[in-house]
């Protein structure tokens, strides 16, 4: 095995609270275990920029906080084609990075498996809140999402509450409903509506609401996984048919920012030791995965075959519970 001298990290697609916490992980483990540590600016396409920075301990200092990335996130198209996945190489050669850290979705790993399809070492850490990758139970950043989210909505049951209003609030997520999913329980919401489970408007939420109120209720909340719909047009229907006053609140972009929860701190930090100690082991193209209750590492073509939806059962526990 070729001795490991220089690793760098990126972070790469959406940003997501606890990616610094996971970036000081690496930086910290890597410059214990004797390794030059190197950030790439702005994911891919500052690879094939030649964006890359040394990092020593006080660069990544007063970072476990905040949210965001400090190495700044971009999409790159040319990273997509073959050329560019070699230039890539050809940068890191330049530097002499030994092994690349990649923090992102599935999206980044999948960038990750082409670059070691042509000799890059690569190891991937799931940074992303819509908790979509498919090998791991949780990325980093959906707790922090969720809480978020949470947050926002308490408050605007009080407006609801007030004005005997229903609010369709609309949050993040892609094509996938975990952040909708863990919302809508912690907010006792009326209606949880998500992309894996197919609704009627009429039947499964105007009926729902119109039952509630009859019944003495006089504010309702339905949550609405951006995948699933859009929370202005499902405000206007829901209005138009019961005719109770409705209003729409799309939480958007405010659910990625803001400081990582105590979890979302401590799992990117796992994970980035992990992430290195696989280094320094000679494991590489490998993903660090949170699975039941555990930080393992998986191979990464095995990790991006997998697939992950919700629990079978999930929406039928809301339902008893609403």
């Amino acid at each position: 095995m070729k001795e490991i001298k220089k690793i760098a990290v990126l972070t790469s697609g959406g940003d997501a609270p606890g990616m610094n916490a996971a970036i000081r992980s690496v930086v910290r483990t890597g410059l214990k275990k004797g390794y030059e540590v190197y950030g790439v600016k702005r994911g891919y396409h500052g690879l094939l920029n030649g964006e890359l920075e040394q990092m020593n301990t006080r660069d990544v200092s007063e970072i476990l906080q905040r949210g965001g990335t400090m190495l700044m996130t971009a999409r790159s198209k040319e990273f997509m084609e073959e050329a560019g996945q070699q230039k890539a190489k050809e940068i890191l050669e330049v530097f002499g990075i030994d092994a690349l850290i990649v923090i992102g979705g599935d999206g980044s790993f999948r960038g990750a498996l082409d670059l070691s399809r042509i000799g890059v070492p690569v190891i991937g850490i799931p940074g992303t809140i819509d908790n979509d990758v498919s090998s791991s139970d949780f990325s980093i950043g959906f707790d922090t999402a969720v809480n978020t989210a949470l947050q926002a909505i308490d408050r605007i049951r009080e407006t609801a509450s007030s004005h005997e209003r229903c609010s369709v609030i609309e949050v993040m997520g892609r094509d996938a409903g975990y952040i909708a999913m863990e919302v809508g329980i912690g907010c006792g919401a009326e209606c949880v509506l998500i992309p894996e489970v197919a609704f009627d408007l009429e039947q499964d939420v105007c009926q729902t609401l119109l039952t509630g109120r009859n019944m003495g209720k006089h504010h309702f909340i339905v949550v609405l996984a951006e995948g699933a719909g859009s929370a202005v047009e499902m405000a206007q229907k829901i209005e138009k048919i019961t005719g109770i006053e409705t209003r729409a609140t799309v939480l958007g972009y405010v659910q990625r920012g803001g400081s990582p929860t105590a979890f979302d701190r401590m799992m990117a930090s796992l994970m980035g030791i992990m992430a290195v100690e696989c280094i320094s082991k000679g494991k590489f193209n490998r993903v660090i995965v949170h699975r039941d209750g555990k930080i393992k590492d998986i191979d990464l073509e095995k990790a991006l075959a997998m697939s992950k939806t919700l629990y079978a059962g999930s929406m039928d526990a809301v339902r008893q519970l609403f």
